[in-house]
């Protein structure tokens, strides 16, 4: 008795805490892929979370701030060795539509996101974003992509005062086309030339599969690294020439500006604000005012964190548990509003780097937040000089991947329908992101409303009618089944006797039950008979339990036909 309570109190601790689970493992050789592969993702994730701060609205250090704290709390609650938590652009432009570029109301947001998400997983409720369609993310991921690319624009130009609106962004962007400055044009097509290049090199030297191998070859493991690193390479090159302009006195480049020094203070989050002219913002305001975004942000971060954890299971064959997945992303959010970070959520382009450089457990995070940490603590008054062209060539290239307009040809292959939810959140989403999201699910849950509500129902005569029902008989199926009811028997001339098979079925409720008493009622008062088959034991139970007036059952069809043509039944 005693061992079996030792083994599930291991198996408890095991399951809150995956880090039990391959820490008694670790090695030196795993130690040695993981310093590799996290300082490779850190290098990564620095210029990424500089760059996603411009797309929240925040002044840039508040990317940083966002993205260190989920490597070391991933580390521990995880149950994935690839994943990498911090600032996304998607999760950034969601987050630019609830905050108006308040670092207050941002750690407010990260603060209930971790709260919601962490509620989410202790009530098991990581089944709800099943209800999310392929369609409704691809949708959604495509607009994101092309509003964050377009944004990024007005940066490439060094363009002043463009809304965030998208339509409007679009509008004044090309109505100041005129006000381009030539530096920021030169600079920023020169970094988007790069990081193409780049790009393309690393996709071509190999495959995935073979990228990790890489590592250990000198020439091709030389450029494949450089490659990996472009986004470094690229703000800190851009940096260096933005900093001999301003030291000789011209001033060619629109910088990032003044950015607080040294790593943030951990402390409690503010839960009020006190803006310039005295007024006292409480808490219950600044949530009041977070309105959808507290339900939006918390489900498209757990959504999209656990597609990417998924995704790369599957590929380096292990399983992840969804509601670990949910907790570890709740209280990365809740630690991160301690250091004021902005809600965060998993990387798909840092998840891939950390995999094919061959990361072997999650521990590849430490490494990770170690360089982000490192930057905070040293690098800050250099930021200064990054020009904001660099951080918009970035964006435009770390987004363009998710502009995947082959989805919608694979649609219209494999189900046209499908494509309505896609397009309505592909749409909506340009005048409002959460509109999209909300609009596709909408219409997704209608699609799902109409297939309960409307059956396949196959009709066969063999003197007698039956009906073959293919699903589960619920509420909406009601006036359906009546009406096919009354159309072949009832209101037959003559009225004819009826057979339901009824063996697909296995779900019924109460409205069910109760319009089928009523039609056993007009079948007797029109002196034929309604006859079930293949009825099983639960749908069984649930019909004898209602006392149906007249209620005749048989195991089959043919024992139903035999028993209304009067044949004995052999």
């Amino acid at each position: 008795m005693e061992l079996l309570t030792g083994i599930r109190l291991k198996a408890g601790l095991r399951s809150c805490f995956p880090i039990l689970t391959w820490l008694p493992r670790y090695n030196l050789r795993w130690l040695k892929m993981d310093v590799i592969a996290g300082v490779t993702v850190g290098l990564t994730a620095v210029p990424q979370a500089l760059a996603y701060a411009e797309v929240a609205g925040l002044p840039v250090q508040y990317g940083l701030y966002s993205a260190f704290m989920g490597c070391f709390v991933y580390c521990i609650f995880g149950t994935s060795k690839d994943i990498t938590l911090g600032p996304t652009a998607i999760m950034s432009l969601l987050c630019s539509a609830y905050i108006g570029g308040d670092p207050v109301f941002a750690v407010v947001l990260t603060l209930l996101s971790g709260v919601i998400q962490a509620g989410m997983a202790l009530l098991r409720l990581g089944f709800l974003l099943d209800f999310i369609s392929y369609p409704v993310i691809k949708g959604f991921t495509c607009a994101a992509a092309v509003t964050i690319g377009f944004g990024q624009v007005k940066n490439i130009l060094g363009l002043k005062e463009i809304p965030q609106q998208f339509f409007l962004q679009v509008y004044y962007t090309f109505h100041k086309i005129p006000e381009a400055r030539a530096g920021d044009v030169i600079l920023g097509l020169c970094c988007l030339l790069f990081l193409i290049m780049m790009t393309l090199m690393k996709n071509s030297l190999a495959s995935a599969e073979d990228e990790a191998a890489l590592l250990g070859r000198s020439a091709r493991g030389l450029v494949w690294s450089v490659a990996t690193i472009r986004n470094a390479l690229v703000v800190i090159a851009a940096a260096a020439v933005a900093y001999s302009s301003e030291v000789t006195g011209h001033h060619f480049f629109s910088l990032t500006g003044k950015t607080a020094k040294g790593l943030p203070p951990f402390q409690a989050p503010p839960l009020s604000e006190t803006i310039a002219n005295g007024t006292v913002i409480t808490f219950s305001d600044i949530a009041k005012d977070l309105g959808g975004g507290l339900a939006v942000i918390p489900l498209m971060g757990v959504l999209e964190s656990i597609a990417i954890a998924k995704a790369f299971g599957s590929k380096n064959n292990y399983r992840i548990d969804a509601n670990q997945e949910l907790f570890a992303i709740g209280l990365t959010n809740i630690m991160g509003s301690f250091v004021s970070a902005y809600p965060v959520t998993g990387s798909f382009g840092r998840t891939a780097v950390n995999s094919q450089t061959g990361v072997s457990s999650p521990a590849g995070g430490i490494f990770t937040g170690a360089v982000v940490l490192l930057s905070l603590a040293f690098l800050m008054p250099l930021f200064v000089f990054i020009p904001k062209a660099s951080l918009a060539a970035v964006i435009i290239c770390a987004v363009s991947p998710m502009m995947d307009f082959r989805v919608p040809v694979q649609l219209w292959r494999v189900k046209r329908l499908d494509l309505l939810p896609f397009l309505v959140t592909f749409v909506l989403s340009f005048w409002e992101v959460q509109y999209g999201i909300v609009g596709g699910v909408a219409v997704s849950a209608l699609m799902l409303l109409y297939i309960t509500a409307r059956p396949k129902v196959k009709v066969c005569d063999h003197g007698v009618p039956v009906l073959e029902l293919d699903s589960g008989l619920n509420f909406p199926v009601t006036e359906h089944l009546s009406r096919l009811v009354y159309t072949h028997a009832l209101h037959a001339s003559p009225p004819r006797c009826l057979v339901l098979d009824c063996s697909h079925v296995s779900s019924i409720d109460f409205t069910v039950v109760h319009e089928l008493s009523e039609l056993l009622k007009q079948f007797q008062l029109t002196g034929q008979t309604l006859i079930f088959t293949g009825l099983k034991p639960s749908v069984l139970k649930v019909l004898l339990a209602a006392e149906l007036p007249a209620f005749t059952h048989t195991h089959s069809v043919e024992e139903a036909l035999q028993l209304l043509t009067h044949q004995p039944i052999n």
